[in-house]
Parts: C-alpha cells; structure tokens; sequence
C-alpha cells in the first residue's frame, strides 16, 4: 500500500528497481516498470531505444552481479517530483567494471509508482 509520503514510495521503488538489478532478475524489474516503459542507452555506437519487453530480453540474458560477488556501490543523487503524479530520479551505480548514470522519469498509474523511461549511460571503471 502507498505512503502518503512521495520519497519514501520513490524511494522504496529505486530500492526494488537496483535490487533487480543487482540479482539481474527481470521479475522484480516487471514491478517496477511500467508495460509502456523505454530502454534508452545513450552510449556512443551503443545506443538503443527498446521497449521493456524488448529490454528484458537482452537483460536475462546478463549474469548477476550476485552472482559474480560484485559489492553493491549505488547512490541515489537527487528525486524530484510534481507533488503528484510524475518523479525524475537520477542515480549512480556501478557494475559489470563500468560506473552508470541512470536518468528515471516515473509516473503514478494505477495507484503506484512505475519507471516509464530510463536514459542512461555508462564509462569503464578505471584502475578496476
């Protein structure tokens, strides 16, 4: 049930969203998406705009950082919000020896907070 509390609602869904990352498990991620939600990498020569579904396919297709022992380094950097039904979360993490910078525009539907888009980009770790 939602908080009357938009940062712990928005909070708690970055909480699921890096959790399935981090286990590389598309089941938690389906919870935290929206069904309309865009992939887009930004990364030069790389990029793709995907739909979720055409995400979740490459993305299980991934090993774990679990299962690789990588340790979790992820740090929300700001959350902005409307006061209702639209948040903008920007965030760092690292995995797969590369330093990420997601960009997530949520909205509220159906009750609940889900991802609609994903921008992001990413560098090689350096000296790791």
């Amino acid at each position: 049930m939602p908080s009357n509390n938009i940062l712990v609602d928005v909070s708690a869904l970055i909480d699921n969203y890096l959790q399935g990352l981090y286990q590389a498990s598309s089941t938690i991620l389906t919870e935290v998406f929206h069904p309309d939600a865009r992939y887009i990498n930004t990364v030069s020569g790389e990029y793709l705009n995907l739909s979720v579904s055409d995400y979740f396919k490459i993305f299980d297709q991934r090993t774990a950082p679990c299962e690789l022992k990588q340790p979790r380094r992820e740090r929300i950097i700001s959350i902005e919000n409307d006061g209702e039904n639209m948040a903008f979360v920007k965030l760092s993490m690292q995995m797969y020896e590369r330093q990420y910078l997601d960009y997530l525009t949520l909205i509220r539907s159906e009750n609940r907070w889900q991802i609609i888009s994903k921008v992001f980009s990413f560098k090689p770790l350096k000296g790791e």
